[in-house]
């Protein structure tokens, strides 16, 4: 690989990816989610490995957040691939955002807004709440890194 080739992909994903196992879930749900749709079968997989039969509350409340993500951003979200041990700095806003979503919903609230480039982020903010409060609930927090 050469300098200019590392330099792009560190450019790309600046972030590595968290140990945390309830964010690495998250982030590899909405991974599978953004490539392979809101009822990719990988992702619910995942979640039934993780939660087993309570898997459908953070399943429906993820693909909630994914889609109102989809509705109110005004720019591009970047994914990397759901192999990729690092995160674009989208991943990285869009972890932070969640795991802060309730205990500091003030500074979630920016970071979703500066994600989505848009002045409110009220209705991502809540389904990122719920997001974290239904892994939090079922003994997989999603801890920012």
């Amino acid at each position: 690989m050469s300098d200019g080739t590392a330099a792009s992909t560190a450019s790309l994903l600046p972030h590595g990816a968290p140990d945390d196992s309830g964010a690495l879930l998250f982030l590899q749900t909405v991974r599978r989610m953004g490539v392979g749709g809101l009822g990719d079968a990988y992702a619910v997989s995942l979640l039934i490995g993780a939660f087993g039969l309570s898997f459908r509350r953070p399943l429906v409340l993820t693909r909630a957040l994914m889609a109102e993500l989809a509705r109110a951003s005004q720019r591009s979200i970047m994914i990397a691939p759901s192999c990729c041990c690092r995160m674009t700095l989208a991943e990285s806003i869009l972890l932070g955002a969640v795991a802060t979503a309730r205990e500091q919903p003030a500074a979630a609230h920016r970071r979703l807004r500066q994600l989505c480039g848009v002045d409110r982020a009220l209705g991502i903010l809540s389904s990122a709440q719920a997001v974290a409060q239904a892994f939090a609930d079922l003994g997989r927090p999603i801890e920012a890194a």
